[in-house]
């Protein structure tokens, strides 16, 4: 496979990371008040979906740190509150993610990790625009992607400059 190929792969595999995120993180913050310090959970305590779910973990549970039993709880109880459709979906991007390399899966991390760190109103922004590039037609993303790849850096920036000028004129106008 050609690197621009595995950077696309990588690229997609960060989005589809924010849009996995963004599904399910304000079902979990819902879910989950917070916790300042984690407290083991007994075997024993667990519901018995949630035992038969977890069990490969059950011969080791308890010597599980309690801040990571913790954290594989809160991935099994959003897990089994996903309809059928959504854990296909999520099982799919697992797979995705699986296939990427190990390269791949850093620069989706630090991808992921940036946007993390973006203000809440440029968050939103790149999600209407995920929203707006899901939209468009393969034949129209294709377009769009030959487009920013063979533009010079001073095309890009003139694109990008553009676009904001045009977003500042929606937000404006009366």
């Amino acid at each position: 496979m050609s690197d621009s190929r595995y950077t696309r792969r990588a690229a997609l595999a960060a989005v589809l990371a924010v849009g996995l995120h963004c599904a399910v993180a304000g079902r979990a913050r819902a879910e989950n008040a917070p916790v300042t310090a984690a407290a083991p959970t007994a075997w024993e305590s667990l519901k018995p979906d949630e035992q038969k779910m977890l069990g490969k973990y059950r011969e080791n549970w308890n010597s599980i740190p309690a801040e990571r039993q913790q954290q594989i709880l809160r991935g099994t109880r959003r897990w089994m509150a996903m309809t059928p459709e959504q854990r296909q979906r999520a099982q799919a991007r697992f797979e995705r993610w699986r296939e990427l390399t190990p390269e791949q899966r850093a620069r989706a991390r630090e991808s992921y990790h940036r946007f993390r760190n973006l203000p809440p109103e440029q968050q939103a922004r790149v999600r209407e625009n995920l929203h707006r590039l899901k939209k468009l037609t393969p034949e129209q993303r294709r377009r769009l992607r030959e487009r920013w790849q063979n533009a010079t850096p001073e095309e890009r920036q003139r694109m990008l400059e553009r676009r904001r000028a045009r977003r500042q004129q929606l937000t404006t106008a009366p």
